[in-house]
C-alpha cells in the first residue's frame, strides 16, 4: 500500500530526503500542468513549480495535516505562478513598447498554430484570477472550498470567476476559430 500524503510529509519532517522526493514525484505532473496552464510557457511554468517545490519543503513545519497536502501544494504553486505572470507581464510591456518605438509590425499577432494553441491563447487572455479559478476547477478538478483555501477568494466569487471565465473562453475560442 502506498503511504498516505500526511505519512510522506511526517517522514520528511524527521530528515527523510525519500519521503519528500516521493511527495514530489507524486504531485509534479499535475503541478506541471496547471502551472503551464497559467503561464503558457514549459520552461517557466517548470520553474515555478520547481520553486513551489523548494518553499514548500522549507516550508513543511507550517503544514497542518488537517489540510490535503495537494492544496497546500497548489497554494504555494499559485503564488508562485502569479508572481512570475506579473513579472512576465512587466518584461512583455517593456519589449512591446520598445518594439513599437523601433518598428510598428514587431508587436503584430502571430497567426493562430492550432487548436491546443488557440486554448492556451484564451487562457492567456483571461484575467489572472478568472484563469486560475477556471484551471483549479476544470482542470485541477478542485471544489471551491478548496480553490478558496488556495487563493483566499470567498466561495461566490470563486463561482462568479470560473462563470465568467467559461463565458469569455467561450467566445474567445469562437472568435479563433473564425479568424
Amino acid at each position: 500500500m502506498w503511504p498516505s500524503d500526511a505519512d510522506l510529509v511526517r517522514r520528511a519532517r524527521d530528515g527523510d530526503p525519500a519521503a519528500f522526493e516521493a511527495l514530489v514525484d507524486r504531485h509534479y505532473p499535475d503541478c506541471l500542468r496547471y502551472a503551464f496552464r497559467m503561464l503558457g510557457d514549459r520552461a517557466d511554468a517548470e520553474e515555478a513549480v520547481q520553486d513551489a517545490f523548494v518553499r514548500a519543503y522549507r516550508s513543511l513545519w507550517n503544514y497542518r495535516e488537517r489540510d490535503q497536502f495537494r492544496v497546500w501544494l497548489l497554494r504555494i504553486l499559485a503564488n508562485r505562478c502569479r508572481t512570475r505572470a506579473a513579472a512576465a507581464r512587466r518584461r512583455l510591456r517593456h519589449l512591446e513598447a520598445f518594439a513599437a518605438s523601433v518598428d510598428r509590425t514587431a508587436v503584430a499577432p502571430q497567426p493562430n498554430g492550432g487548436f491546443g494553441r488557440a486554448v492556451q491563447r484564451a487562457l492567456a487572455a483571461l484575467p489572472v484570477e478568472q484563469r486560475e479559478a477556471f484551471l483549479l476547477k476544470h482542470v485541477e478538478e478542485l471544489s471551491y472550498e478548496e480553490i478558496a483555501r488556495i487563493t483566499g477568494a470567498g466561495l461566490s466569487a470563486l463561482r462568479m470567476r470560473v462563470k465568467r471565465a467559461r463565458e469569455r473562453l467561450a467566445a474567445l475560442l469562437e472568435a479563433y476559430r473564425d479568424d
